[in-house]
């Protein structure tokens, strides 16, 4: 009975250790406009990094999204606009952080902007810095463009504008519980 009364204890104990690691994280989300940015921010924090440094590695399967009539709509773009996808798991330290659906109207970042999306793992957070990001979250209940993996910890779906409150993107944002893991020693 003692083992078993231990063993709930230290159950518990971990769970609120995961609630309040949860909580710490989703306000880190919140405090920026930039998920690369809070990334970074956290990833330091945690100690997973030092400097932190966030990179976007691409999945083959952006494809297999294409914009939906409900994306095209939230980026005020119509069905002959081209909007492109990109897939990737944003990584910090080799540690998948984040898998992120981006959905893009191209014609709406500068050609320098769109190579380096096409041609490195910069974040797209970092690339479109210079025209301003300010995210706007999907009212709840609104329906995801996309699944989360198994075993996700926190998902957010928002239209990124510009400076001159332009839609450029929709992000769907998948984080994985490594976001929540132990800290390293």
């Amino acid at each position: 009975m003692r083992a078993l009364t231990a063993a709930l204890l230290i159950l518990t104990s971990a769970c609120a250790s995961d609630t309040a690691t949860l909580d710490q994280f989703r306000q880190t989300l919140a405090s920026r406009d930039s998920a690369t940015l809070a990334l970074e921010q956290w990833c330091a924090r945690r100690g997973i990094m030092a400097p932190a440094h966030i990179q976007a590695l691409a999945m083959d399967d952006a494809a297999s999204s294409p914009a939906t009539p409900a994306i095209r709509t939230a980026l005020q773009v119509d069905r002959a606009e081209p909007v492109r996808v990109r897939h990737v798991r944003l990584t910090c330290a080799d540690i998948v952080l984040s898998d992120a659906l981006n959905w893009y109207v191209p014609a709406r970042l500068t050609p320098a902007m769109n190579v380096t999306l096409d041609t490195t793992r910069t974040p797209f957070g970092k690339v479109v810095a210079p025209l301003g990001l300010h995210r706007q979250p999907l009212p709840p209940g609104t329906p995801s463009p996309a699944a989360c993996p198994a075993r996700t910890i926190h998902h957010e779906t928002a239209v990124l504008r510009r400076d001159d409150g332009v839609a450029y993107s929709l992000v769907s944002e998948c984080y994985t519980r490594a976001n929540i893991a132990p800290r390293r020693p």
